[in-house]
């Protein structure tokens, strides 16, 4: 079967056809650098497909969207085709639903190592001279093999007494946006997409990042301060995994009902939040966050999740 002999115009509500119930779209260009490689990769995926099964109806290229293949399932199990597409198009970036992909009406994502491309505890750390010790519980916090809320608490408490100052300098010298940030946040803003920065992090760094990137809401812990210096301390309910999800769900109920969803996160703490949303995308995420969501960008930028999305790149606000 071939990717490009055509069959039939693409849709851009993600089905080709009134009973197409399973929907996987990735990223041809980092399937295969020629036409010939990406046709042998459909062959053996529509093969193992169909071992599993499960019946590949449709394959089409999206035009507007350059490269990105499109592949439609009268129906079958949303991890088998995403781990058929993860096996058989290798790298790839990929989105699997059992609904029409669309453009969301609600966008929750993560900060650090999401829509920035630090941890900004670990960067703070530094000024302390603390960043391998930090980096470590940081890492396996991420990783799911430590409680989210005692490995935070653990980190700020070695932040003690370190300068409020430390915080402008880190954001100034260390923070930057991931590539694809800006223009994510504010193409998905111009299609009335309402953006939400969620954060297991600091509003010390959060509300800058989320003036910076265009988001309308930002949620995050706050460091305990006094006498120009951090005591260690959070001041304030914890915003971690369930906060999350709570948030998701709570912007989705004020948009009332056909609303849709979607989230960006790369740790453990982000995987309720990846498994409450329609599109729950991992961005060049730990493993336990990849095996929850519903798709995984690994290799491009976040710009490619408006590629998923099905947003021709003509239509994008560059800023």
């Amino acid at each position: 079967m071939s990717a490009t002999g055509g069959f039939g115009p693409p849709s851009d509500t993600g089905f080709h056809g009134e009973n197409a119930m399973l929907i996987a779209r990735l990223i041809a260009g980092n399937a295969g650098q020629h036409t010939g490689d990406l046709d042998a990769q459909l062959d053996a995926a529509s093969k193992a497909i169909e071992a599993a099964g499960m019946k590949l109806a449709l394959a089409d290229m999206l035009d507007f969207c350059g490269d990105v293949l499109e592949l439609s399932l009268p129906g079958g199990d949303a991890r088998v085709l995403a781990d058929i597409v993860e096996t058989h198009f290798v790298p790839v970036d990929y989105l699997v639903s059992e609904r029409a992909i669309a453009v969301p009406s609600v966008f929750v994502s993560d900060m650090d190592s999401t829509m920035i491309e630090q941890e900004c505890i670990d960067e703070l750390a530094d000024f302390a001279g603390l960043k391998d010790k930090v980096s470590a519980i940081t890492e396996r916090a991420m990783l799911g093999e430590l409680d989210f809320e005692s490995a935070l608490r653990e980190r700020v408490g070695l932040l003690e007494g370190l300068g409020e100052e430390a915080i402008g300098r880190c954001l100034a010298e260390r923070i930057t946006p991931m590539p694809g940030a800006r223009t994510l946040v504010a193409t998905l803003k111009a299609r009335g997409c309402r953006t939400v920065l969620v954060t297991g992090g600091f509003h010390h760094f959060a509300d800058p990042v989320a003036a910076q990137l265009g988001f309308e809401r930002t949620v995050g812990n706050r460091l305990g301060v006094a006498d120009g210096h951090l005591t260690g301390q959070l001041a304030g309910a914890i915003v971690d995994s369930s906060v999350k999800e709570r948030i998701l769900r709570e912007e989705m109920a004020s948009l009332g009902e056909g609303a849709l969803s979607l989230a960006t996160g790369d740790g453990a703490n982000d995987i309720p939040m990846l498994r409450a949303a329609d599109f729950g995308i991992a961005y060049k995420a730990k493993p336990k966050a990849r095996d929850a969501a519903d798709g995984h960008i690994g290799h491009g930028d976040l710009t490619s999740v408006l590629k998923l999305l099905g947003i021709a790149q003509e239509n994008w606000v560059v800023e």
